[in-house]
C-alpha cells in the first residue's frame, strides 16, 4: 500500500456535509444573515452524489412552512412546487378489498391540502441554485469520509475521501488525495444513518438518555401513467395488506406533473420475521386493485430506496457537540404518521445557521452552539414531533389495526389539549427485533410479471447506480465469518432479503453445499438498511469513492 501524501487544506467559516434540504437551507440562511449584517461568512457544502439531488429520494408531499420562511418569494423564482394537493385519501387494505378512512376522523395535522407534490431531488437542485447565487460554494462528487478534531477534541472540519484507490489498497495512476475542509463550525446533514453522524453520536454520547433511533426502509418508483389514469393532485396512503398485522408500514401514491406518479412503500425495520423482503412486499403491493387501477398500462421510469428515521421525539439525540451540530435527518425529525420530514429538515438547518451566525458574531468558534437546541425546543418542529410521539410505539406494541385507532385518539388529544399524559418508549433497537428463522414461516413471493411487479436487478438498473469497480468495498464486515457462522443458521442470513438492491447473497457450490457470503457492492443504492438491520451489527456502511452510487434524475 502506497504511503499517503499530506492533504491540502481549505478554510471556511462553516462547513456543511450534505446537499439535502437541511444542508442547503442552512447554507442559504447563513448567507442571508451575512448579507443582512454586512459581514462576510464563507460557507462550503460537500455532497457525495455526482450532482446535487443524485442521492435524494423522498415521496414527496412537501409542507411549504419552511420554504415560505426561508425564501418567501419562491413562487416567483420558479421553485419546482407546481402540483398542489387536491384529493387526499387514506385506505386500509385487505388482500382483495379496501376500506377508505373518512377524512373527518383524521386529526387536522394529517391533512395534505395546502401541501405540494414534488420531486425532492428537483427541490434540492433548485435550493442549490439559490445557495450558489447567494455565494455558497457547493462541491458535488466529494464524499465526507472523516471527521477532523482539534487538540481539545472539538470538531474542526472534515476530510473528503481519497480518489483512485484500488480494491487492494494500492494507489492507481488516477489517485488524488482527499481535501481537508476546516471550519469554525461543521454542520452534519448526511440524512438518515449518516456515517459521520453515527461516529459523532457515539463519540460525544449524543444519544445518552434518549430512546434508540427507529428506522423504516422506503422504496419508491416513478411512473408515467396513461393520461386517463392520471389524477393530478391525488395523494393516497394505505396500510395493511400485503404486510401482516404485526409488521408496520404502508404505501403512498402521489400524482403530479405531466402524467407522473410516485408510488412507494415503507416497511418499519423493527419487523420480526427474517424472511420478509421489503422489496418483494413493495412489488406485491402494487398488484392490489386500489393501486393497480392507476398503474396498469403505465411505464416505470425510475427506482430507488432509502432508510427513513422514524423514532421522532423520543429519539432525537443531543443536537450539538463541540464545533458543530446535527441537522435534518442526521438527527431524525421525520413526522412518521404524516410521512413528512423535509419541512422539518429545512427548519432545523435554518435554526442551526442562526445559532452559528450568532456565535461567530460574538467571536466564538469550536464550541457548542447551545442556542440551536433552544431554538429547536421553541419551534414548530418540536411541537410537530411531540404531538405524534406515541404513534410509533403504539404501532410497535399493538399491531396495525389497534394502533391506528389508539394513535388517532392520542393525536386528537394532543390536538385538542396541546399534550397527552403519556410518552411511550420505543424499546429495542431495530437490529434486535428478529426472531430465529426456525420460529418463523418462510414467505413465498410471486414471480414478477414485468408489468406491475419487477425483479431487483432490473430495478437497480433504473436507479442508474454505478461505482468504480476497482475500489475498496464500502460495506465493511467487522467479522467476515459472522454471516455464515451465525446469521445463516439463526436467521437464514436476512441480508439477502432486507437489502433492496441485491447487494448480499449466500452463494453455494453446485451441490448446494459450502455457503459463502458475497457482497455485490456495485449494486448498492446507499439506503443504509444493512447498517441498521443486521442482527449482529457486523456491517458498517462507509462512503465509497465520491460520485458513486445512484443517480436519481427526479426522485
Amino acid at each position: 500500500m502506497a504511503e499517503a501524501s499530506a492533504r491540502e487544506r481549505m478554510e471556511y467559516d462553516v462547513v456543511i456535509v450534505g446537499a439535502g434540504p437541511a444542508g442547503l437551507s442552512a447554507a442559504i440562511r447563513l448567507r442571508q444573515l451575512s448579507a443582512e449584517a454586512g459581514k462576510e461568512v464563507s460557507v462550503c457544502v460537500v455532497e457525495k452524489g455526482s450532482e446535487v439531488g443524485a442521492h435524494i429520494l423522498s415521496g414527496a408531499v412537501i409542507d411549504p412552512i419552511a420554504i415560505n420562511e426561508l425564501i418567501p418569494d419562491w413562487t416567483s423564482k420558479d421553485a419546482p412546487l407546481k402540483t398542489p394537493v387536491t384529493d387526499d385519501r387514506f385506505y386500509m387494505l385487505g388482500q382483495a378489498g379496501a376500506i377508505r378512512v373518512p377524512n373527518f376522523v383524521m386529526p387536522p395535522l394529517m391533512y395534505n391540502h395546502g401541501n405540494y407534490i414534488a420531486s425532492l431531488g428537483d427541490v434540492c437542485r433548485w435550493l442549490a441554485k439559490q445557495a450558489e447565487e447567494a455565494g455558497v460554494e457547493i462541491y458535488p462528487g466529494f464524499a465526507a469520509a472523516e471527521v477532523l478534531y482539534d487538540g481539545k477534541g472539538a470538531v474542526k472540519g472534515i476530510a473528503t475521501g481519497d480518489m483512485g484507490v484500488a480494491r487492494d489498497g494500492h494507489h492507481k495512476p488516477s489517485f488524488t488525495r482527499g481535501m481537508e475542509l476546516h471550519g469554525k463550525y461543521t454542520l452534519i446533514a448526511e440524512g438518515a444513518r449518516g456515517s459521520l453522524a453515527k461516529q459523532l453520536i457515539k463519540k460525544f454520547k449524543l444519544d445518552e438518555g434518549r430512546d434508540p433511533q427507529k428506522f423504516g426502509i422506503g422504496l419508491k418508483e416513478l411512473w408515467e401513467l396513461k393520461p386517463e389514469n392520471h389524477k393530478r393532485g391525488l395523494v393516497m396512503h394505505t396500510m395493511g395488506w400485503p404486510l401482516d398485522e404485526g409488521t408496520g408500514g404502508g404505501s403512498f401514491m402521489y400524482h403530479f406533473g405531466e402524467n407522473l406518479c410516485s408510488v412507494g412503500f415503507v416497511v418499519h425495520l423493527n419487523y420480526t420475521n427474517p424472511f420478509i423482503s421489503p422489496f418483494d412486499e413493495f412489488q406485491r403491493m402494487k398488484t392490489h386493485p386500489i393501486l393497480a387501477q392507476y398503474l396498469e398500462g403505465g411505464k416505470r421510469l425510475a427506482y430507488g430506496s432509502r432508510a427513513i428515521t422514524e423514532g421522532g421525539f423520543q429519539s432525537v439525540p443531543k443536537l450539538t457537540f463541540p464545533g458543530g451540530a446535527l441537522i435534518g435527518c442526521s438527527a431524525g425529525f421525520v413526522n412518521l404518521p404524516r410521512i413528512k420530514g423535509s419541512h422539518n429538515a429545512m427548519k432545523t438547518g435554518m435554526m442551526a445557521a442562526e445559532a452559528v451566525f450568532e456565535a461567530m458574531a460574538a467571536g466564538r468558534s469550536g464550541d457548542e452552539i447551545t442556542t440551536y437546541t433552544e431554538l429547536y425546543e421553541g419551534s414548530h418542529v418540536y411541537k410537530d414531533l411531540k404531538r405524534v410521539r406515541n404513534v410509533k410505539p403504539l404501532w410497535s406494541r399493538l399491531g396495525t389495526t389497534l394502533s391506528v385507532l389508539l394513535g388517532g385518539i392520542d393525536m386528537w388529544i394532543n390536538q385538542i389539549f396541546g399534550t397527552s399524559p403519556l410518552t411511550l418508549k420505543h424499546g429495542k433497537p431495530d437490529y434486535a427485533t428478529l426472531k430465529p428463522a426456525a420460529k418463523c414461516k418462510p414467505i413465498v413471493y410471486p414471480k414478477p410479471d414485468g408489468k406491475l411487479s419487477f425483479d431487483k436487478l432490473s430495478s437497480v438498473f433504473l436507479s442508474n447506480t454505478n461505482h468504480e469497480e476497482d475500489q475498496p468495498v464500502h460495506l465493511r464486515l467487522t467479522d467476515p465469518s459472522i454471516p455464515i457462522s451465525r446469521n445463516l443458521p439463526l436467521y437464514d442470513e436476512p441480508a439477502q432479503r432486507y437489502c433492496p438492491a441485491g447487494v448480499y447473497e449466500v452463494v453455494r457450490d453446485t451441490n448446494g453445499q459450502n455457503p459463502r457470503f458475497q457482497i455485490n457492492a456495485q449494486n448498492c443504492v446507499h439506503c443504509k438498511t444493512c447498517d441498521i438491520k443486521d442482527p449482529a451489527q457486523n456491517i458498517t456502511w462507509v462512503p465509497p469513492e465520491g460520485g458513486g452510487g445512484p443517480n436519481y434524475p427526479n426522485m
